[in-house]
């Protein structure tokens, strides 16, 4: 299982992003999928995440929340963040994560996470 992010980029304050998750290996469909950032300096912290098709709940940390939306599309076996009114301190590397197991609620955790991509880079900035 291999996951990939992309669609980052530099970005004004108040613009917008989507970025997405690509699985290869398996299908997104029973899996629930979280997005995670790590700004220069700090400690990885939780941003998003979605449970598996069935569950149909998300999460979002305080920060993100009413700017931030987490989806999937199960055809492209793909999951998304859509990332509005962009602030500089969302300036972070974004990566996604999968769980090992399947049908599994959204998770704030990022110990319970198996299956991480390799980041994409988000840069606000005027």
């Amino acid at each position: 299982v291999q996951l990939q992010a992309s669609g980052g980029g530099l970005v004004q304050p108040g613009g917008s992003l989507r970025l997405s998750c690509a699985s290869s290996g398996r299908s997104f469909r029973n899996y629930s999928a979280g997005w995670f950032r790590q700004a220069p300096g700090k400690e990885r912290t939780f941003v998003a995440a979605i449970s598996w098709s069935g569950g149909r709940r998300t999460y979002y940390a305080d920060s993100v929340q009413g700017r931030f939306t987490v989806s999937r599309d199960n055809t492209e076996n793909m999951v998304y963040l859509q990332v509005n009114n962009c602030q500089p301190e969302d300036t972070a590397v974004y990566y996604c994560a999968s769980p090992h197991n399947p049908y599994t609620s959204a998770q704030r955790v990022e110990a319970l996470y198996y299956y991480w991509g390799r980041g994409t880079q988000v840069t606000v900035s005027s």
